[in-house]
Formats: C-alpha cells, structure tokens, sequence
C-alpha cells in the first residue's frame, strides 16, 4: 500500500538476508520502512518492556537475554521502555551490557508531574540506566506533565541530545491529534489492533499528513486476541502473507495500514519473540485480507 512507509525495503538490499543463529534455524532479516519525519529507515518490528522485562536487572534472567540477542539477530532495533515500568530500563542496560550491544534505536518516556527538573533528572538516570550514549526517541509517557516536557524535549533535540520526540497516550485521541497537527512531533505511541481501530478515523490520517510516526503498543490487546482465536484453524490465505501464526496475522494487520510505523509486542518469552519478528518479514496485510481478518475477530 502507498503511504508514509511505501519504501519499505529488506534489511540487506531487495532479497532476504539470513541470519544463522547458533541451536536454531536461519532465519530472514525484517524488512524495514522510513521515519515519515526524516526518511532513515527503522526496522518494522520493535520490542516492548512492560511487565516482561520487570525482573532483577542483577540476576541471570536467561530468558531476556535470548530474546534481546535474538531480536538484534532477525535485525532488530526499536527498544522501547519507560521509568512507569519499573526495573525493565536497568534490565535493558543490564542485557545490552553482557552482549556488548548498544545499536539500539533507544526509545523511553519521561514520566513525572513534578516539573521541569524532575523530568530532567528521570531522564537523565534513563540514560544511566538503560546505556545509552543519547536517546534516539523520547516521549511524554501519557501526556503527564506535556507542555512542561515538552519545552525540555525541544530544547535537547535543537542540541542533539535526543534525536526524536514524541507522546504516547492510551485514551485522549482528540489531544493526539491535536498534537499531530502542531508538527512539534516525530512520533505517537497509541495502542492500535485489528478489534481495537479507535484511532482510524481521524489520528492516523493526521499522521498521513503530518509525518508523524507511529509506535503501536497492545497489538494484541493484552492477549485477548489470542484468547478470541484458539479454537480457531489459522486462514489458509494467511500463507500468501507469509504468516504461520495468528500473532503475525495481528502484527501483519498494523503494519497493512499507511499510517504504521513499529510494533512493538513485549514479550520475555524466546520462541514468542521469534514468532514476532517473522511478522516482519514479507508482505504486510493488503486492504482485502484486512477485511477478512476484521470479519474472522468481529463477525
């Protein structure tokens, strides 16, 4: 579909690249679309934090420690956190660390209603804790403490301290798309899937026309997609897409719309992190089999 990630393209040229992981098979590289604000390139599959990376950042925490290398394995980038998820910033760091890795695209939120300072100084212990040299996105975590962040927000991205700003927000999508319309913005995070499309109508159109980027949190809506599906046989027209799951029939749904930037599914759970990264390799959802999913979870 055209739209604002129309140049989606593989990892390594125009056929797939392939990646040998030691103890599973090869796999191939997610292909990756545009930042509509700047045109770099971005893988289209993040990985999220919430609740799965809150766990010791001192401990072993095998798990998280194969899902992150296997996420930069299929050519992952975009790892988003927040200080509102507790230990999953220290985590971050503490992974990267032990896999002397820090080709991230790093994204967090600032999260206070204690002021300019406040905001500041949480962002700046973001940096320490997650090992970033800068931020290359952060965002005012449900539009807590906006206008006052914001100032701030400008002010580091005019000096190169953080290359791209942004909001999330999970309700209030009249002020989105307000925001959206101001052009102060790179990058939304709102939750989007194919039962919850709330933000169709009027958000994402604004980011068509603005160039705002778009970070889908909830893809799966908790899990109650995958609760809706279980007794169900997965489509035999999912296989022309590519998709082997129903969790990358979701994943391919978002990004069939223009709008869509990054995904960004959390999971601590290696073989579920595979599965969403396959989501990013072939063909997204056309407008046909969008329909047909929509009709499969609501009819």
């Amino acid at each position: 579909m055209a739209g604002a990630l129309a140049s989606d393209s593989l990892a390594a040229g125009n056929s797939a690249s392939v990646s040998v992981v030691k103890d599973r098979p090869a796999c191939s590289a997610i292909r990756r679309g545009r930042i509509p604000s700047t045109g770099e390139l971005l893988p289209r599959i993040g990985l999220g934090t919430s609740r799965t990376f809150d766990v010791d950042p001192a401990a072993e925490n095998p798990d998280e420690l194969e899902v992150v290398k296997r996420f930069l394995d299929w050519g992952g980038s975009l790892i988003d956190s927040s200080p509102m998820y507790k230990r999953a910033e220290a985590v971050v760091g503490a992974l990267s660390g032990r896999l002397q890795r820090d080709d991230f695209f790093y994204a967090t939120k600032v999260w206070t209603d204690e002021g300019k300072e406040a905001g500041i100084a949480q962002m700046t212990r973001s940096e320490e804790l997650m090992g970033a040299k800068h931020f290359d996105l952060m965002q005012v975590h449900n539009l807590v403490g906006l206008d006052v962040h914001m100032e701030t927000l400008k002010e580091w991205k005019a000096s190169g301290r953080v290359r791209y700003v942004g909001v999330t927000e999970m309700q209030d999508f009249a002020k989105v798309e307000e925001l959206v319309a101001s052009d102060a913005l790179d990058f939304i995070q709102i939750p989007y899937s194919v039962t919850d499309r709330r933000v169709e109508e009027r958000v994402l159109p604004a980011c068509i026309e603005h160039g705002v980027g778009v970070l889908v949190m909830r893809p799966f809506q908790a899990g109650k997609l995958f609760a809706a599906t279980k007794e169900l046989e997965l489509p035999g027209w999912a296989a022309d897409f590519g998709a082997s799951s129903w969790g990358q029939l979701f994943l391919k749904f978002i990004l069939g719309h223009d709008a869509m930037t990054v995904p960004i599914p959390a999971t601590s759970k290696p073989h579920h992190l595979d599965d969403n990264m396959g989501a990013g390799v072939g063909p997204a959802l056309d407008g046909a089999a969008r329909g047909k999913l929509i009709a499969i979870l609501e009819g």
